[in-house]
């Protein structure tokens, strides 16, 4: 069976790029713990005709007509996510995790009040980049402080954040992270919020699928406002989602739309109305638990075999460790781990003396392994091929002995989304020069 027919009669160069990433993740181990494989309903349901419907607006509150089944879909993925996470209101139309948290800030913050500032997590600490950070368009539309993890133990300094609350007095204290391996206590974060008077937004791209699932608690009964994904852990298409409170919904959906955006990606709508509802099912909740046991697997693995982990290792499904440990910058492990077929990504660790560029840390995780049904036993010698590649990382007949490894590893274990006949390995081994004409 011919892969892609259409596209590769109309596009054969776009064709041909496709179909060597679809072999490249079908045999790389995905470690980056902000990556996922979507299921393939979700695949379907993200390229069907949906994508030809212009949709201005909300359900039965349309600009254009021929709305009827767009409505239709979008309150079934409403309802879903509010059901799911038990939340009063959903709005499932943000583009991504970025626009959301935007959206959530222009909704809670008052465009003429005197109070503009948002207090969130630092970007070298394991916050994002829209908490307010110096580079993100959030530090120019609002004025942002941050707050920091312990210098010892690495988990939120609460002493801290409470410190800065008063002192900085924000309007929103943000809080949820993108590289932050342990549990989030969502109800100090509430607390100090109330002390100061700010809203609490809690941004759970990384976790939501932990939520969905029972293996993290929920920020849905303490903040007013919680934004995510709705890839990563979650497992559905590149888009967004936020919750909030009933006192909240209509500044929510005016900041969304017509405020930042226009009219919604139908198709990624109705991916994620799928994915919410696969993730609503007890495959899903042991999906969330196994995907905990697997990065305390590979942490505890890591560990030892002397690699230094950020917070000594992690509740989640997220892993921080410092390539210092194994004689390595962050970039020099990752790209090592990437020729022995490993995919992660280097990054800043807590009071990292390195630059952004070429960071101290590698950020690991285990949502896509997991998605494929790899166990702790494979997660043990994942952190072995891991510890193995960076060591040799000058080595490129040892890293393509482990690179070979894996992908017989991989092979064992199919992906979601993908369909027989598998990809073609022979693919991944095209000289770049012949990919460039």
């Amino acid at each position: 069976m011919e892969r892609h027919p259409h596209m590769r009669v109309t596009d054969p160069v776009i064709a041909s790029l496709v179909e060597r990433e679809e072999a490249r993740q079908f045999y790389t181990a995905k470690l980056i713990p902000s990556e996922n494989y979507a299921s393939t309903a979700v695949l379907e349901a993200s390229a069907t005709v949906l994508t030809n419907k212009y949709s201005e607006g909300y359900a039965r509150k349309r600009y254009y007509e021929g709305q009827q089944f767009i409505d239709a879909i979008e309150e079934l993925a409403i309802d879903r996510a509010k059901a799911l996470f038990g939340a009063d209101h959903a709005n499932v139309q943000p583009y991504s995790g970025s626009p959301a948290n935007l959206a959530a800030y222009t909704a809670l913050i008052a465009k003429k009040s005197d109070n503009q500032r948002i207090l969130g997590m630092g970007l070298p600490h394991g916050g994002h980049l829209t908490h307010g950070w110096k580079v993100s368009v959030t530090s120019r539309f609002f004025s942002a402080e941050q707050y920091a993890v312990d210098e010892q133990t690495h988990l939120i300094d609460f002493d801290d954040v409470r410190a800065k609350a008063l002192a900085f007095r924000p309007a929103v204290i943000v809080c949820g992270a993108s590289a932050y391996p342990r549990i989030i206590d969502f109800a100090r974060f509430a607390e100090i919020a109330a002390e100061v008077g700010a809203r609490l937004v809690a941004d759970m791209a990384h976790i939501a699928g932990l939520v969905a699932g029972g293996a993290h608690p929920s920020p849905v009964p303490y903040a007013d406002v919680v934004t995510s994904t709705s890839h990563k852990t979650l497992r559905g298409p590149r888009g967004g989602l936020i919750l909030c409170k009933a006192e909240h919904a209509r500044a929510v959906d005016r900041a969304v739309f017509p405020g930042l955006q226009g009219g919604p990606h139908n198709h990624t709508v109705a991916a994620l109305a799928v994915a919410l509802q696969e993730a609503d099912t007890d495959d899903f909740k042991r999906y969330a638990h196994a995907l905990v046991a697997n990065a305390k697997a590979m942490a505890e693995q890591l560990l030892s075999q002397g690699v230094r982990l950020v917070s000594g290792g992690t509740d989640n499904h997220l892993i921080l460790f410092d390539a210092a440990s194994l004689g390595a910058t962050g970039k020099e492990a990752a790209v090592a781990m990437d020729k022995a077929g490993l995919e992660a990504n280097a990054n800043s660790i807590p009071f990292d003396p390195r630059g952004p560029f070429d960071p101290s840390g590698v950020r690991i995780g285990s949502p896509a392994l997991t998605a494929r049904g790899l166990g702790p036993a494979d997660m043990v010698q994942i952190a072995n091929w891991i510890v193995a590649a960076v060591r040799a990382r000058e080595d490129d007949t040892a890293l393509a002995g482990i690179c070979a490894d894996v992908r017989e590893m991989m092979t064992a274990y199919p992906p979601p989304g993908f369909e027989k006949p598998w990809p073609d390995p022979a693919l991944l081994d095209t000289d770049r020069a012949l990919l460039d004409t």
